[in-house]
């Protein structure tokens, strides 16, 4: 039983101490968070684009190779 106690208490205190720290976080606000998103799916579809075309020029210098 004493076991059980200790174990709840040491939950509490880890629960205490992460929300402590939560409080100490500076969040961004909407509009950053917005502008951030987008500024993530632009790079993310610049690289996607960037690999498309540069796996498909790969795989036709391949093609050319391989058939010649």
């Amino acid at each position: 039983m004493d076991r059980i106690r200790r174990l709840g208490a040491s939950l509490r205190r880890n629960i205490d101490e992460a929300w402590s720290e939560l409080k100490k976080v500076t969040w961004p606000t909407l509009a950053q968070t917005r502008s951030l998103t987008v500024l993530v799916f632009v790079v993310s579809l610049g690289i996607g684009l960037f690999i498309t075309v540069f796996d498909a020029i790969f795989l036709n210098g391949v093609k050319f190779v391989s058939n010649g």
